[in-house]
């Protein structure tokens, strides 16, 4: 057996825990200070939305010679300002701007045409409407919230609210690093994004509702015993499922890496990146949310209902009586023993004849001399 299936092993029968939940503040720590700078990147950088939800015009020339920096002054040249130009793979060139009319459009093709010395007729000229592009924004955000209500009410139905209100705090924690992640690298959100968030979001709520599962069978009936409390269970639930978590985390990123690898290596940066970044970023940030953030937060709510601390002392009481009656046990076994040792030591010593006589016992009395008073010898 290898030592991982070992390691699990001890893990699932408790003979190894680590404290998830008896640490939960050093995780929220770590937490609120990554979501305080993704929220600080979001609130002053902003997201760079791709022209499908701004609308804009799409300009893509393929040129061996050309670079960026000779498309963005081509661009401005023209009487264009703030494009965005990104180098693709095969050499290509992909140029944003704002909404632009038809001659400007042209304006714009033709000069790109000329520096880049190509036909006009290769370059692909490509134009979203600012409609459109809040119709997809719509969408996307009402996607979001009709997924969001559904787990609210399926976890309510399957668990109970306060799981339900943990897993909805951990699917937050989990946007808001991987939408930061995009602001803090000046990444477009594309449409390609909201699949990945979405997709990250799903998985991030299975593996919560797996541990959440676990717990649950570990707390069936905990309120009537004595024997652990709901923190103890809820952390024995962790270990238990921590490699089945692990592994399947890393079996869904491995992949992932490789498509952010080949996107950004060898198709340049494009769709797949975009795609990809999203997914590896939530899916890390979902391991470890589900659970380092839901179930110790669980733990946390449900120790205020009076259930739970009734429990509590309950379980501690038990432990003090046990813990009282083995220092008696241990005090009374030591006392035990140094009265055989002392008995053994006094048996030795009068063996030996090292001891004295007590006073008034029985023993050999010593005559005096008798002297003769006359000084003389007695006939």
């Amino acid at each position: 057996m290898s030592r991982l299936a070992v390691l699990g092993n001890k893990l699932y029968t408790g003979d190894a825990q680590y404290d998830f939940v008896g640490r939960r503040r050093r995780w929220y720590a770590i937490s609120g200070l990554i979501v305080l700078v993704c929220a600080l990147s979001l609130g002053f950088q902003q997201l760079k939305f791709g022209v499908e939800f701004t609308g804009g015009s799409v300009f893509q020339v393929q040129s061996a010679t050309g670079s960026v920096d000779q498309a963005r002054t081509v661009v401005a040249e023209a009487g264009v300002e703030g494009a965005v130009v990104t180098e693709l793979n095969d050499n290509r060139f992909r140029i944003q701007t704002e909404a632009l009319s038809v001659p400007e459009r042209n304006e714009v093709a033709s000069s790109l045409s000329t520096s880049f010395d190509v036909p006009v007729e290769q370059i692909d000229v490509q134009f979203v409407g600012p409609s459109w592009g809040a119709e997809i924004t719509q969408k996307a955000v009402t996607g979001l919230v009709l997924f969001l209500i559904l787990v609210v009410v399926f976890l309510t139905i399957y668990f109970n609210l306060k799981m339900a209100m943990a897993a909805l705090v951990a699917l937050a924690h989990d946007v808001i690093i991987t939408i930061g992640v995009y602001s803090l690298l000046g990444i477009e959100v594309t449409p390609a994004t909201v699949i990945g968030v979405l997709t990250i979001l799903g998985y991030s709520l299975y593996d919560t509702v797996v541990v959440f599962d676990k717990v649950r069978e570990n707390t069936v009936g905990i309120a009537g015993s004595s024997r652990m409390t709901y923190s103890e269970a809820a952390n024995l639930a962790l270990n238990q499922t921590l490699v089945r978590s692990i592994n399947t985390s890393i079996v869904a990123l491995l992949p992932v890496l490789a498509i952010l690898i080949g996107a950004v290596g060898f198709l340049g940066a494009g769709t797949l990146e975009e795609l990809g970044l999203a997914l590896f970023v939530g899916i890390a940030a979902g391991t470890y949310s589900s659970i380092l953030i839901a179930t110790p937060l669980l733990a946390a709510l449900k120790e205020r209902e009076p259930a739970m601390q009734a429990l509590a002392k309950r379980v501690e009481q038990r432990r003090s009586g046990i813990a009282s009656g083995r220092k008696a046990a241990k005090k009374s076994a030591t006392g035990a023993i140094d009265t055989l040792e002392a008995d053994a030591e006094g048996s030795t010593a009068e063996a030996t004849g090292s001891v004295a006589p007590k006073a008034g016992a029985p023993g050999v009395r010593k005559q005096p001399q008798r002297k003769n008073r006359s000084g003389g010898k007695r006939r």
